[in-house]
């Protein structure tokens, strides 16, 4: 039995095995780093002094569970998040993307819906959110019914208009959305085009055909294996020259499906399938 300071190798097999096999998350190949990593805060913020406690309460808690994943699963995101990286699609993926009479974007690893809310804000100023639909998907059910709300902290809206500025906003960020209270809502026009619903990445399959992918830190919690498999996923699930956007961390260097894709912009990872 150890203390949160030290996970063996073997502990946390168990737990991934446990998980597994009571609640059908497969984590087999996360990094195993970043694993152990998000398993101590988790033991630390409950209190759990042991993983056979942790293994206790995984068993018998399914309110417990439903947080431990929560906190296991990457939540971070941010409105507008590398401002360049919006101002290149705007500039060089948008316009791309207006040739078509339907277009079908893919935000894979939603979290709680702050990118797909960029997203959409930014195909609306360019006159293409009309015929855009999204498919915004998580891992998490708690981060979708969140992000269907369309809320954000209103603590984080100076930083979200600094970020929309810097993207190339053509119009008055605050216009958007509503305060209320310590939060802000987003218009619910915004949202009438996004699909947002449950797929795992370890597990699931294509289901779709689309002119742009978003997937933007969260392959770096994977292991190579894993993120290779992903990547096949993404390239299947593209049209020919659609375009394929990372997190500014990750890259599809030394990566199995490296020479089917082109760099659009490099500097801020999109990619173009190739045919």
């Amino acid at each position: 039995m150890n203390d949160t300071s030290d996970i063996t190798p073997e502990e946390l097999d168990d737990l991934i095995q446990l998980i597994k096999g009571h609640y059908g998350y497969d984590f087999g190949d996360y990094s195993r780093a970043s694993l152990t990593r998000r398993v101590r805060q988790c033991m630390e913020k409950a209190k759990i002094p042991t993983v056979y406690d942790l293994r206790f309460h995984l068993l018998n808690e399914t309110s417990f569970f439903a947080w431990f994943l929560q906190s296991l699963t990457v939540n971070v995101t941010e409105m507008f998040r590398d401002p360049a990286f919006y101002r290149n699609l705007r500039e060089t993926v948008i316009p791309r993307l207006a040739s078509y009479p339907l277009i079908k974007i893919w935000h894979a690893g939603c979290a709680t819906g702050e990118e797909v809310f960029s997203m959409a804000i930014l195909l609306k100023e360019e006159g293409l959110l009309e015929r855009t639909r999204i498919y915004a998907t998580d891992i998490n059910p708690a981060n979708l019914e969140k992000a269907r709300k369309g809320t954000v902290p209103l603590s984080a809206m100076k930083e979200y208009t600094a970020n929309y500025i810097r993207s190339g906003g053509k119009a008055e960020f605050s216009s958007y959305y509503e305060a209320r209270y310590d939060e802000v809502v987003m218009d619910p026009a915004l949202l009438e085009r996004v699909l947002f619903s449950q797929h795992n990445l370890v597990t699931d399959q294509v289901f779709n055909e689309f002119q742009l992918i978003c997937c933007r830190n969260v392959l770096i919690y994977f292991n190579k294996d894993l993120q290779n498999r992903v990547l096949k996923l993404f390239y299947d699930s593209l049209v020919p020259f659609g375009y394929l956007a990372l997190g500014m961390k990750e890259s599809l260097l030394f990566m199995d499906v490296r020479s089917q894709f082109e760099a659009v912009s490099e500097s801020v990872k999109v990619f173009r399938r190739k045919a």
